[in-house]
């Protein structure tokens, strides 16, 4: 019980110290800024693929990322729990 709660103190504390140290600033993807130090380095730069579908609007565009992030978070945590399930199961039958 104490390890579970210093681990969600640890995760609160990586999550919430880079608004602090940064406030006011931009969190923008690194996409962005990938394209901007290339078009300075190299302004005739042609991207060789282009988007398949963009999304309406930056709320529709975080919303799927962030729909993204939770099936891979919710795929991670099965086979988690598949795997536990197993090391349990084996420890009962010894």
């Amino acid at each position: 019980m104490k390890r579970n709660c210093l681990l969600i103190l640890a995760f609160i504390i990586i999550t919430a110290v880079p608004f602090f140290i940064s406030n006011g600033a931009d969190f923008e993807g690194a996409d962005g800024q990938a394209e901007d130090v290339i078009t300075a380095f190299h302004p005739d730069y042609k991207p060789w693929a282009d988007f398949i579908w963009e999304p309406a609007s930056g709320e529709i565009e975080s919303l799927l990322f962030a729909l993204q992030a939770a099936i891979g978070a919710a795929v991670i945590a099965y086979f988690v729990g598949l795997a536990r399930g197993k090391n349990l199961r084996q420890r009962e039958r010894q």
